[in-house]
């Protein structure tokens, strides 16, 4: 029964996140409890753990709610859910934030400061110069990192419960604790074991501005500006061969021409040399079908290296490798050994410490001196490829590195990956393409190392020969026992750290993992993998893999690869991908571009249900436009939270019981049509469409306001009487169900409401279904449909008579098809009463209409 004591006079959302966060949090309503589970009864989720550098953004509240939902249904329809938070805080985002932060830069050669004080706590979004920032030692930094991240995930953490994400907070785990350690190098050790994990010297893309390896899913193309150069290489017996070039300050490493075996024009030239200008190297003119015949003058020069396609001719070609770019993104001081003449080596010289941008003006200058610029170089736009997150042109250098075999050069196992794919339900189904075009696109196998600082070192030991140089064809591999490990301050198996260095001994590999190569086992560290057997057991493979569309080649490829060479399984049933979130203007939100919304302000200004309720109403892979300065779904979403909170206090305000019989039919009729409404959002939310499910909750609920609540009201408002008890059950089993429709979406309003009449929280009450309403809703659901609109249209009779709907009518006509009649004929008293209607009649027509509404003129209005 309904206690009334319970019910404020005046509902409202304000201060409802902070009670209900409370009570969520003391009664443990989202703890994951496994005693007695079994597999079946699972529905385990691969939260996406945000990276803890900086603040969340209003991308993050969408997909994240999304997930809400989906957790929040399953939990109801009485799974047992296990839903953790993650915090994705090593890496380089995280390292960027220290640097910023505090004004340091990590020196690994400096010696650790335990009274190390940074010089400045915030720099208030302000960005220091490298040059200014503080030099400290590898220990000094990694401790600030773990201390502005401890903070971060702490705001992070009070945003997601303001937000009423249903995590059990007892689930957390952060990719650089030593759990998260444990599990990246115990990974990959079993990689090295199987083979799968391997170190080799190769052109590595390199970002020159954080110094360290990019891997291909890291890469983004950005158009540029630049100039094609018209440039000729010698002939032996005279004559030169015209190429167009847009890094002319790469002629010094080239190593070869190359043009489509097919192409006529250069078919005489394959097997044949030139030299090259200025530098006066001799190269060979060969053959390969990536050449296009309709670029530039259709034969190219192969350089070491300019981009990746320079790479796949340099190895498929074996050719030499004569680089010339350092790690520092200049020219090296040593000429490459191909360049033998004083002229060459004299040009060569100027180029020596200069940038690609200085060098190439050099070249330039030289090719105009000797004659081999054909023409004035010409203005392009092109793309070049970034590292995501850089701000300068990648580079190509040569480095020592680790991989992890993923495909590109393995098509069994690529093909495993694929099948994979199409072993998981993907929601939008479209969005496995994606998976599939990287799957076959990829082109070399997965670079993990990393020149950084904050991140899971690699448990890797290199024995030193006699001249104290590194044996790297012999690592020295950590065991199990030893883990979690870091080579840089631990001894390799055998040796003692006095031989650290010393000709004989060991050097520790200083290398991190790249960061994807931790958050591609989310599954497993979350799930206590090789550490929670049982855990482990009863939640992988897990049900739900949530994420971004932009992460699908990253994070979530990743971790099928992982799954697939550690389990041989797919790691999830269902991947529920969210769009993105764009400005008014269309364009994707991101830091980058300036234009992301943080979303504490709007949950402040609007509640979290509100803001919950747009991001529900948009579907799985659709993006959604986001205006701040006019948040018209987040307007409307509040605006339905406040109609939850109002409704169920006027229901709750009638006498009688929820489980009177119900015996009229309209409100027969009204339940028979939330049946439907329950089978719908049901199989919706079922099928990862929780758009369509609040759609229809939704626009029942408003007709259950406006239409029907105002039918029945009168009646409800009535003497004792089966026919006041029908209308007041009714109502009240509406409201129950409603209020289980809605949790999912806003969870604090419909919790507010339940607790005015049940015990505990509607959060762990039975999801609704059909059976609870059938045996109450046997009439058609057309019968309410027909008294809704008879309602408009006497209704709009009083408006068009610019009279007040509390004016009586005399006399009310009211004609439909001869079925329709009669049914509305058994809802007469309800459309009496709420018309105040003296004499209604009911004829029969085509189509219902309101053919009569005769209004009685008030005593006042007579005398007058």
């Amino acid at each position: 029964m309904t206690d009334t004591a319970r019910i404020p006079d005046k509902p409202a959302l304000e201060g409802l996140e902070a009670k209900w966060g409370g009570v969520w949090e003391s009664d443990g309503t989202y703890r994951f409890d496994r005693s007695g589970a079994t597999r079946e009864a699972m529905y385990s989720i691969d939260t996406p753990p945000p990276t803890a550098s900086g603040s969340l953004h209003i991308g993050h509240v969408f997909s994240y709610t999304h997930t809400d939902v989906m957790a929040r249904f399953q939990r109801m329809r009485g799974k047992c859910v296990f839903y953790p938070m993650g915090w994705d805080d090593n890496g380089l985002p995280t390292e960027r934030r220290v640097q910023n932060y505090y004004g340091v830069r990590c020196d690994p050669s400096l010696p650790y400061d335990p009274d190390f004080t940074p010089p400045f706590e915030g720099t208030e979004g302000k960005t220091i110069k490298p040059a200014d920032q503080v030099p400290i030692s590898r220990r000094n930094f990694i401790e600030l990192c773990e201390r502005l991240t401890a903070e971060d995930e702490q705001q992070f953490e009070a945003l997601w419960r303001t937000l009423g994400l249903s995590v059990d907070w007892t689930q957390t785990y952060r990719t650089i604790a030593d759990e998260a350690l444990f599990t990246s190098q115990l990974a990959f050790i079993r990689n090295v074991e199987r083979g799968e994990a391997y170190q080799a010297l190769a052109p590595t893309l390199w970002d020159v501005t954080f110094r360290t390896a990019v891997a291909q899913a890291e890469l983004e193309d950005r158009e540029q500006p630049g100039h094609y150069h018209r440039v000729a290489f010698h002939k032996p017996g005279g004559g030169h061969v015209e190429i167009e070039t847009s890094r002319p300050e790469l002629i010094p490493a080239c190593v070869a021409l190359v043009a489509h075996p097919d192409d006529e024009r250069y078919q005489p030239l394959f097997g044949t040399t030139v030299t090259t200008p200025v530098f006066g190297v001799e190269v060979p003119v060969v053959a390969h079908h990536l050449a296009q015949k309709d670029k530039g003058t259709g034969i190219a020069m192969i350089c070491t290296f300019g981009d990746v396609t320079d790479v796949v001719w340099w190895r498929e070609l074996g050719l030499p490798n004569r680089a010339i770019i350092g790690f520092d993104g200049r020219v090296i001081a040593d000429a490459p050994d191909a360049i033998t003449s004083d002229a060459g080596r004299e040009a060569y010289a100027k180029l020596a410490g200069k940038t690609t941008f200085s060098a190439k003006q050099a070249v330039v200058e030289l090719l105009r001196e000797s004659g081999d610029l054909l023409a004035d170089p010409k203005a392009i736009t092109h793309p070049v490829k970034f590292y995501e997150k850089g701000d300068r042109p990648l580079e190509i250098v040569s480095t020592r590195q680790w991989y992890i075999v993923n495909g590109a050069r393995d098509e069994p196992l690529r093909q495993r990956l694929v099948d994979r794919g199409r072993e998981i339900d993907w929601h939008p189904d479209f969005m496995r393409v994606r998976y599939e075009n990287w799957v076959g696109g990829l082109a070399g196998d997965w670079l993990i190392s990393r020149q950084r600082f904050f991140g899971v070192p690699i448990p890797v030991w290199y024995p030193l020969d006699g001249n104290g140089d590194p044996v790297y064809d012999e690592p020295i591999v950590a065991t199990r026992e030893m883990l979690p490990v870091d080579p840089s301050s631990t001894p390799a198996p055998g040796f003692e750290e006095s031989q650290r260095g010393a000709p004989g001994g060991f050097v520790g590999e200083h290398d991190i993992m790249d960061t994807w190569a931790t958050s591609s086992l989310t599954p497993q560290l979350a799930g206590g993998w090789e550490r929670d057997p049982e855990l482990f057991d009863l939640v992988f493979p897990y049900s739900l893999r949530p994420q971004g569309q932009d992460i699908i080649r990253t994070w979530l490829f990743s971790t099928a690869l992982r799954a697939e060479l550690e389990h041989g399984v797919a790691p999830w049933a269902n991947a529920a991908i969210s769009g993105f979130i764009v400005d008014p203007d269309r364009k994707k939100m991101s830091k980058s571009k300036g234009n992301v919304v943080t979303p504490a302000g709007l949950l402040e200004q609007h509640g979290s249900d509100a803001v919950r309720y747009w991001a529900a109403s948009s579907r799985l892979g659709t993006d959604a436009a986001f205006d701040p300065q006019n948040p018209t779904q987040v307007k409307i979403g509040r605006r339905l939270a406040i109609k939850v909170l109002n409704a169920a206090k006027f229901i709750l305000g009638f006498e009688g019981a929820a489980d009177a019989a119900v015996t009229v039919p309209v409100d027969r009729s009204m339940l028979a049509g939330l049946a439907t409404v329950v089978e719908q959002a049901t199989r919706a939310l079922e099928s990862y469409d929780h758009a369509r499910a609040l759609e229809v909750t939704e626009t029942f609920f408003w007709t259950f306001c406006d239409d029907y609540l105002e039918l029945v009201k009168e009646r409800a408002y009535g003497e004792p009487s089966p026919e006041q008890a029908s209308a007041v059950a009714a109502l009240k089993t509406a409201l129950r169900v409603l209020l289980r429709l809605f949790a999912p979406v806003i969870p604090f309003a419909a919790e507010e409401a339940w607790s005015w009449s049940n015990e505990g929280s509607v959060h762990v009450a039975a999801w609704p279904t059909v059976d609870e309403l059938a045996a109450r809703g046997e009439a058609g659901v057309e019968l309410l449909e027909l008294a809704s609109l008879a309602l408009t249209g006497i209704r709009r009779a009083k408006t068009d008579a610019k009279a007040s709907q509390k004016n009586p009518v005399a006399r009310a006509v009211i004609a439909a098809p001869e079925p329709a009649a009669t049914l509305l004929a058994s809802a007469e008293g309800d459309l009496r009463a709420v018309g105040r209607i003296a004499e209604l009649r009911f004829d029969t027509a085509e189509a219902l209409e309101v053919r009569e509404v005769v209004l009685e003129i008030p005593a006042e209005e007579a005398s007058a």
